[in-house]
């Protein structure tokens, strides 16, 4: 998608006008005040906001980014300014609606769940380019085994969650192919895979996920943790998420889940070893 991989240059662009190989050891309000260098005249606050996680007010000289000082972990107030900074460079003319968490989570084909869809999905992919660049997550992520270990320690390596960090992942092709589902109150929203994954995935969106599917605990437990981290990683059945055709045998597959109580969702990474 042209669209999106502009964003990422655009990100790539900022990144090299501010003479900065990544920003993960720059506190991003520190960041956002040196962007004049770059000709964007910035500041970011936190404050709490209502009903949104970040927006960004246009003014005639100056731009004013809004991250919710209510966000609990600062990895995420660190992709919503990240996101909030695409807006700024991106969207200036656009008019744009306050950004919440569902903003975030929108991937490439799925953006027509969103209104402004486009406009969001530009603004996460300059995210995810700004904090996890493309040559510096490749060289930490290049073959590596993929586990839930694996991705908390790309997670705490470019400061950031671990919702962000599977879907930087999955952008990919040459790391380990994985199946991404994302359920919102207790339903399938959207899924994607690699294309290196070839399976052929159940029809699930808008039901609830399979019964014997590790998503499932995690919504009969109410969101809360089931696993530790080194258990986080459960074996499933092929057919548990994806159809078999009369020539499939049914595998073991691996899912694992982040939860996110406050948001009601869950994101569900599945893959095979």
């Amino acid at each position: 998608m042209k669209s999106v991989n502009n964003a990422r240059m655009q990100a790539r662009k900022l990144l090299d006008i501010c003479g900065l190989d990544e920003i993960t050891d720059m506190d991003m309000d520190l960041f956002v005040a040196g962007l004049v260098v770059a000709g964007l005249d910035a500041i970011l606050i936190e404050e709490e906001l209502a009903n949104c996680d970040g927006k960004v007010i246009f003014g005639n000289s100056k731009s004013v980014i809004k991250v919710n000082s209510r966000i609990q972990f600062q990895e995420r107030k660190r992709f919503v300014a990240a996101h909030e900074i695409g807006h700024v460079l991106m969207h200036r003319n656009m008019r744009l609606p306050d950004d919440t968490f569902a903003n975030f989570n929108v991937i490439e084909g799925m953006e027509n769940t969103l209104k402004n869809g486009r406009q969001e999905l530009e603004a996460n992919e300059f995210a995810s380019e700004l904090l996890m660049p493309e040559k510096i997550f490749l060289k930490e992520a290049k073959g590596k085994k993929f586990t839930p270990l694996l991705i908390k320690q790309l997670a705490e390596r470019f400061r950031a969650s671990l919702t962000a960090t599977v879907f930087r992942y999955l952008q990919f092709g040459q790391l380990h192919p994985i199946c991404i589902v994302f359920i919102e109150n207790g339903r399938v929203k959207y899924w994607k895979k690699s294309d290196d994954l070839k399976v052929w995935m159940g029809d699930y969106n808008r039901l609830a996920p399979p019964t014997d599917s590790v998503a499932m605990e995690y919504l009969q437990k109410d969101y809360d943790f089931v696993y530790k981290l080194e258990e986080k990683a459960q074996i499933i059945k092929k057919s548990t998420w994806f159809n078999l055709n009369q020539y499939d045998e049914d595998t073991d597959f691996y899912e694992y889940c982040i939860p996110t109580k406050r948001y009601q969702t869950i994101l569900s990474i599945i893959w095979e070893d």
